[in-house]
């Protein structure tokens, strides 16, 4: 049952984009195409992903720790060691991309080493933190946290792209009438609320 709440507590209730508005830059960014969000997608799921595993592991064992009976926190370091660890994650993103999808890569352009200074993805890591969860609970945390980011960004790209075929008023066209939905899929989300 907690991993549940944890699993659809994070892709819906509690949804980095839509309900935390964290991660916003590449959630306007890239999902301009469906092909690029699914890029940015995958790629935020993995250092989503691998980030929680890390820092927490970081955070249980490294930042906080007894030793000769004499218990020391090292807390203060949280936040630099975790972008430190993201930081290295989305260079190995970057690395892989460009050998394997060139394309991809050209496609993301700079919203790919944004994902390093990404708030939703230091975000996941201090609420892990915060939340004090084991290496394991904090990693299914911040898998299905990317998965929600994923799913917001998804949704939010092919409606976009839906609009590009619609002939909104002059004064909506563009950027007025992409925050517009963004709102309203904002607003959608807001009926999560009661699941968890």
């Amino acid at each position: 049952m907690k991993y549940l709440e944890l699993t659809v507590g994070a892709v819906l209730v509690y949804n980095f984009v839509l309900s935390r508005f964290l991660g916003i830059c590449p959630f306007l960014g890239v999902s301009k195409r469906v092909s690029t969000a699914m890029g940015m997608s995958g790629a935020v799921v993995f250092v989503m992903t691998l980030a929680s595993a890390i820092t927490a592991a970081i955070y249980r064992y490294l930042l906080h720790f007894t030793l000769g009976g004499v218990t020391y926190d090292l807390g203060f370091l949280q936040v630099l060691l975790f972008i430190l660890v993201i930081a290295a994650l989305v260079q190995i993103i970057e690395i892989v991309l460009q050998k394997l999808s060139p394309a991809l890569y050209q496609a993301l352009g700079i919203y790919l080493p944004l994902i390093t200074t990404n708030c939703a993805v230091l975000g996941v890591a201090t609420l892990n933190a915060k939340a004090n969860y084991s290496v394991l609970d904090a990693t299914i945390f911040g898998c299905f946290s990317g998965v929600g980011f994923a799913l917001a960004i998804l949704l939010f790209s092919s409606l976009r792209e839906k609009l590009e075929l619609a002939t909104p008023p002059k004064a909506f066209e563009g950027t007025p009438i992409a925050l517009v939905t963004a709102g309203i899929l904002a607003m959608a989300f807001c009926g999560f609320a009661g699941l968890c």
